[in-house]
Protein backbone atom coordinates (compact mmCIF):
# COMPACT_ATOMS: atom_id res chain seq x y z
CA UNK A 1 0.00 0.00 0.00
CA UNK A 2 1.56 3.32 -1.08
CA UNK A 3 -0.01 6.66 0.13
CA UNK A 4 0.13 9.84 -2.37
CA UNK A 5 -0.78 13.27 -3.02
CA UNK A 6 -1.59 14.87 -6.09
CA UNK A 7 0.26 17.99 -7.26
CA UNK A 8 -1.15 20.34 -9.25
CA UNK A 9 1.05 23.03 -11.01
CA UNK A 10 -2.23 24.37 -13.09
CA UNK A 11 -5.85 23.94 -12.49
CA UNK A 12 -7.33 23.29 -16.41
CA UNK A 13 -10.85 23.46 -14.90
CA UNK A 14 -10.89 26.02 -12.27
CA UNK A 15 -12.03 24.28 -9.46
CA UNK A 16 -9.70 22.33 -7.48
CA UNK A 17 -6.76 25.00 -7.26
CA UNK A 18 -2.52 24.42 -7.21
CA UNK A 19 -0.73 22.61 -4.97
CA UNK A 20 -1.51 19.74 -3.20
CA UNK A 21 -5.12 19.02 -4.00
CA UNK A 22 -5.60 15.46 -2.92
CA UNK A 23 -4.63 13.01 -1.37
CA UNK A 24 -5.01 8.81 -2.11
CA UNK A 25 -4.16 5.58 -1.21
CA UNK A 26 -2.42 2.91 -4.25
CA UNK A 27 -3.90 -0.67 -2.53
CA UNK A 28 -1.72 -3.82 -3.43
CA UNK A 29 -4.58 -5.08 -5.43
CA UNK A 30 -3.80 -2.06 -7.25
CA UNK A 31 -7.27 -0.37 -6.27
CA UNK A 32 -6.69 3.78 -6.07
CA UNK A 33 -9.12 5.52 -3.46
CA UNK A 34 -8.57 9.45 -3.77
CA UNK A 35 -10.22 12.02 -1.78
CA UNK A 36 -10.01 16.11 -3.01
CA UNK A 37 -9.20 18.60 -0.06
CA UNK A 38 -11.03 21.06 -1.72
CA UNK A 39 -14.10 22.78 -0.11
CA UNK A 40 -16.28 20.72 -1.62
CA UNK A 41 -14.28 17.46 -1.52
CA UNK A 42 -15.42 14.20 -2.68
CA UNK A 43 -14.09 10.64 -2.66
CA UNK A 44 -13.24 8.56 -5.51
CA UNK A 45 -12.00 5.27 -6.79
CA UNK A 46 -10.19 3.69 -9.79
CA UNK A 47 -9.23 0.39 -10.86
CA UNK A 48 -5.62 1.40 -11.17
CA UNK A 49 -3.13 4.43 -10.81
CA UNK A 50 -3.13 4.43 -15.02
CA UNK A 51 -6.80 4.82 -14.95
CA UNK A 52 -6.67 8.05 -11.87
CA UNK A 53 -3.91 9.55 -14.43
CA UNK A 54 -5.83 9.43 -17.54
CA UNK A 55 -8.81 10.85 -16.31
CA UNK A 56 -6.80 13.79 -13.54
CA UNK A 57 -3.18 14.05 -15.34
CA UNK A 58 -4.37 16.99 -17.36
CA UNK A 59 -1.72 16.51 -20.04
CA UNK A 60 1.56 16.33 -16.68
CA UNK A 61 -0.40 19.64 -15.34
CA UNK A 62 -0.78 17.17 -12.02
CA UNK A 63 1.61 14.90 -10.67
CA UNK A 64 1.30 11.97 -8.51
CA UNK A 65 4.15 12.94 -5.36
CA UNK A 66 4.34 9.27 -3.00
CA UNK A 67 4.78 9.27 0.19
CA UNK A 68 5.81 5.49 0.75
CA UNK A 69 8.46 3.61 -1.16
CA UNK A 70 6.89 0.54 -3.44
CA UNK A 71 8.87 -1.52 -0.99
CA UNK A 72 6.21 -0.86 2.07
Amino acid sequence: MRRFYFNRTEDASGVSGTGRVAEGVEFDTGVVALIWLTPFGSMCFYPNICALEHVHSHGGKTKIEYVDSKDV
